[in-house]
This record gives structure tokens, C-alpha cells and sequence, in this order.
């Protein structure tokens, strides 16, 4: 059975509604397209390594996360065009039933948006 669209969006939605799962997705993003360990990230958050891998599995199960064995380490990314493709999805109709556009839609978006740009707005916005 092919996974819808929606039904993606669900999972990936879901699998980021937990904090620690969200922070492990963030801290990904921030050191794409390396990645860091299991080992790392662990530390890097403060979090047990068996509740750990719990989250990275939900993550690597909603498609949001990738993993490699580097010898006795497993590595993890943040899987960016997927992350990309949940924000066209959510983001794909933005002001299709106005007349008016909104301003906050800006100009028609793109097939493919830049999750980068997109964090550094976020943080921008944060700080002030």
C-alpha cells in the first residue's frame, strides 16, 4: 500500500510533536548534511542513549531523519528535502481561496522551499 501525502505529513507531524524529538530534528538540521553520532547528539541534548535511539527511530520512521554505521558508530541526518516537502505540502494552497494574497504567503512558493532560510528567518524572529 503507497503512503499518501497526508498520510506522510501525519507521521513527520507527528514524530516532531515531542520535544526531545524535535531538538534531536533541530540539532540535525544545524549540522547538515554531516550529520552527527548517535554519541553526540546524545550529549549534545542530554538525553539517555536508550531513549535516544527510541526518538531517532520515530524520526527515521517518519522519513525525517537518515542513519548510516560508520564502523562501530551510526550516523544520523536530518533528511532536509523531506522536511522541505512536509513545508510545501502545508504551505502548497497558501492563499489559493482569496482574492487577496496574504503577505505573510509571500510570492507563490516555490515546488521546492529552502529549509535554511526558513530557520534563519525563524531564529531572526525569535530573537527580536
Amino acid at each position: 500500500m503507497q503512503t499518501t501525502p497526508t498520510k506522510q505529513a501525519l507521521a513527520a507531524l507527528a514524530a516532531l510533536a515531542q520535544e526531545s524529538r524535535l531538538a534531536a530534528f533541530r540539532l540535525l538540521v544545524e549540522f547538515s548534511p554531516d550529520g552527527l553520532t548517535a554519541g553526540a547528539i546524545a550529549q549534545k541534548l542530554g538525553i539517555a542513549a536508550p531513549t535516544l535511539s527510541f526518538h531517532l527511530k520515530e524520526l527515521a520512521r517518519a522519513g525525517l531523519v537518515s542513519a548510516r554505521q560508520d564502523g562501530r558508530h551510526v550516523w544520523y541526518r536530518a533528511d532536509i528535502a523531506a522536511m522541505n516537502g512536509l513545508i510545501a505540502y502545508l504551505t502548497r494552497n497558501c492563499c489559493a481561496g482569496s482574492a487577496v494574497r496574504d503577505p505573510a504567503c509571500g510570492p507563490a512558493a516555490p515546488a521546492g522551499l529552502d529549509l535554511r532560510s526558513i530557520a534563519r528567518t525563524a531564529r531572526r524572529v525569535e530573537k527580536s
